[in-house]
């Protein structure tokens, strides 16, 4: 297994590319926001997001943030079925792992660090899926609608003044929504103002500046409804 680390400030970027390893991509501190040719997703301290080898995907950094990859050999099959990646849910052997094989890799002797490896996998191969994932679709004219929202996740218009951006019909964009996303227009929006939402606490927001910010009608509609996607309160999600 290899891995490495580094540390990146705000807003940095890091371009499009892919490894022939399996990548298990963590940020020990800060947020960080992974995209693929189809899929978005949000990645707090508390997760880490699966890349599938040869995947291409690029990172942008929300806020300073501490990466810690760890690359596994296609000799190991891990986590077939979820397809390009997945976003999962970190427990505390599996961070201090990361930590130590990326850390501490000068300290660690070869057969110690194979055994730690070893470890690892069988760790990652069970770690629960977390629904931090925001699918972006195939299609030209849906991706083209998917990024405008990305980049402006504010955005208030309906579907049909924003199906004119891609260059679509309100029934096209209706149907390609549905069938590539498996969510109507406005679950997806509804699903990109919470993954947005970690993103502004990540950066230290309160509940009542990323609630008027993202549209919502109150504050407390905003946590009822971040209460029900992730389990617990805006502001003790990060904890």
């Amino acid at each position: 297994m290899l891995s490495d680390g580094r540390d990146l400030e705000a807003h940095a970027r890091v371009e499009p590319h892919s490894h022939p390893r399996g990548q298990l991509l963590w940020a020990a501190e800060g947020v960080l926001r992974v995209a693929s040719d189809v899929s978005v997703w949000i990645v707090p301290p508390s997760h880490a997001v699966w890349i599938a080898g040869g995947v291409l995907h690029h990172v942008v950094t929300e806020t300073p943030a501490r990466i810690r990859n760890l690359y596994v050999d296609p000799f190991f099959p891990i986590r077939d079925g979820d397809g390009n990646g997945a976003m999962l849910l970190l427990t505390p052997l599996m961070r201090e792992i990361i930590l130590r094989l990326t850390e501490e890799s000068s300290s660690v002797d070869v057969d110690s660090r194979r055994r730690l490896s070893l470890v690892a996998i069988d760790e990652i191969r069970q770690l629960e899926s977390a629904p931090l994932c925001l699918p972006a679709g195939k299609d030209a004219r849906l991706r083209r609608l998917t990024g405008f929202m990305i980049r402006n996740p504010g955005e208030q218009r309906a579907l049909n003044e924003l199906a004119k951006i891609a260059g679509s019909s309100l029934r096209t964009m209706e149907r390609l929504c549905k069938a590539e996303t498996g969510m109507t227009f406005r679950q997806w929006r509804s699903h990109l103002r919470l993954l947005n939402a970690i993103e502004r606490l990540g950066q230290g927001e309160s509940s009542t500046t990323i609630a008027h910010s993202l549209g919502f009608r109150s504050v407390s509609s905003f946590v009822a409804a971040f209460r029900q996607k992730f389990g617990c309160p805006p502001q003790k999600f990060l904890k």
